[in-house]
């Protein structure tokens, strides 16, 4: 290299400084370290005595040292080994050779399928697409469940949340979803889940069937670094199908681990806790992450729907509240569903999808308006038609919801192998509520 050269590329660095450092502290979610100081998101690794290396990503710079979180844990390290430089900011590797694979958040197979060969790599952490750019959401998309397709109509497009108690059926529903969607391809994020519901939703709810699907999992047993970037590894994925022009379904199984991964740091880093110990960083990183589904104009969509777990069936959790005022609608599972034997468990009074009139036609609006209503209208009267207080005739229109209840009941209903088309369960429910 001539000297001119030289000098040039010494003139265009931005940093001279080593690129190793020594580690000072050690504490349970967070490793100090001194002798370099690099950005906040980039990705080191510290080497142990016994070989081993322990690789993490900075979350906290300071005048003369650096914090980072570990992907690991940091058993087996200790103050004074040495700590490097690997790269600027954390990527996940895309293309079609991800199809039918299940990965952990820094890319590594958890199948037994082998490499991954991926064409590139994405960054994880992007900004959301500017609003300007985003498409109207005005197709429907179909999910092949009788009382979402017709009372909660879903757009191409649109960030759903599924918010329920634990044991109530959430994965059930997802498994659901994923195998009846229009969705040519699907990317789901199990994060902070338990490591023997990985096999189970795959062979139960999936069935098996891992076609046009990527999987990326983080257990409730890794680090809070991996369930944290979990679901943004996942939304990278599902990004790069989106701007090849695929519909992409993507689907989050939970929310609230994802929040309980970014407590777990944010407090490690000194941030003071608030409501229910979740620090502010908690809740902004929601729509951070939320914000990067939608439809983008002259490319494809990536629909969403992201689980809550809602701790005692409260929904004013704050996870909970601070998800419904980001999503484009909520679909609340009813635990008293499930003692009345009806899956899946849809609260119809309780959900909403604030799309659905921009994909639905009028006759469908007006079928599912009635439904509501009749609905409503029997769960106000039970007790009196339960203890035969009511007398037919009274009024017209809870005589008409007491002779449709039954119908009512069975178009809620549904068995879990059951997929039914979207258009023929709207013409259904418009023949139900015999809308002319």
């Amino acid at each position: 290299m001539s000297l001119g050269a030289l000098k040039a590329r010494l003139q265009l660095s931005r940093d001279l400084s080593p690129r190793y450092g020594v580690i000072t502290k050690i504490l349970p979610n967070m490793v100090f370290v001194k002798g370099f100081l690099p950005s906040v998101g980039d990705v080191v690794k510290a080497e142990r005595n016994d070989g081993k290396e322990c690789l993490g990503m900075v979350v906290l710079v300071e005048q003369a040292q650096f914090g980072f979180a570990p992907f690991s844990f940091v058993e087996g390290c200790r103050v004074g080994d040495r700590v490097l430089f690997v790269k600027e900011g954390l990527s996940f590797p895309v293309g079609e050779a991800l199809l039918g694979r299940v990965l952990d958040p820094l890319g590594n197979p958890l199948d037994d399928l082998g490499f991954v060969g991926a064409s590139a790599y994405a960054p994880v952490m992007v900004a959301p697409m500017k609003p300007l750019q985003r498409g109207i959401i005005d197709e429907m998309f179909g999910v092949g469940v009788k009382s979402i397709d017709g009372l909660l109509t879903c757009g191409k497009g649109q960030k759903m949340g599924i918010f329920a108690g634990s044991g109530v059926g959430k994965s059930t529903l997802m498994g659901m979803i994923v195998r009846g969607c229009s969705a040519s391809i699907k990317v789901i994020a199990l994060i902070g889940e338990r490591g023997r519901e990985i096999p189970e939703f795959i062979h139960k709810n999936l069935q098996g069937d891992l076609s046009n699907t990527v999987l990326v999992v983080a257990t409730s047993d890794d680090s809070p670094l991996m369930r944290k970037y979990g679901a943004f590894c996942a939304m990278s994925v599902a990004e790069y199908f989106k701007d090849q022009g695929h519909d992409v379904l993507f689907m989050m199984d939970s929310v609230t681990r994802f929040a309980m991964a970014q407590r777990e740091i944010g407090l490690a880093l000194g941030e003071p806790p608030t409501s229910k110990g979740y620090p502010p960083s908690a809740l902004t990183l929601l729509p951070q992450l939320m914000e990067r589904a939608g439809k983008e104009q002259n490319k494809g969509s990536i629909t969403a729907f992201f689980t809550v777990l809602v701790e005692g069936d409260d929904l004013s959790d704050p996870i909970a509240d601070q998800s419904r005022s980001i999503l484009d609608g909520h679909i609340v599972l009813s635990r008293e569903l499930t003692d009345h034997g009806i899956y899946p468990p849809i609260n119809i009074l309780n959900s909403a999808s604030r799309v659905s009139k921009e994909v639905s036609s009028h006759e469908h609006n007006m079928a599912a308006r009635k439904f509501r209503k009749l609905h409503a209208l029997l769960k106000e009267n039970e007790v009196l038609i339960r203890i035969g207080s009511y007398q037919r005739g009274f009024d017209s229109e809870l005589d008409e919801a007491m002779d449709k209840k039954e119908s009512m009941g069975a178009f809620m209903a549904q068995e879990e192998e059951e997929i039914v088309d979207s258009q023929q369960s709207i013409q259904q429910l418009i023949e139900m509520m015999q809308i002319p």
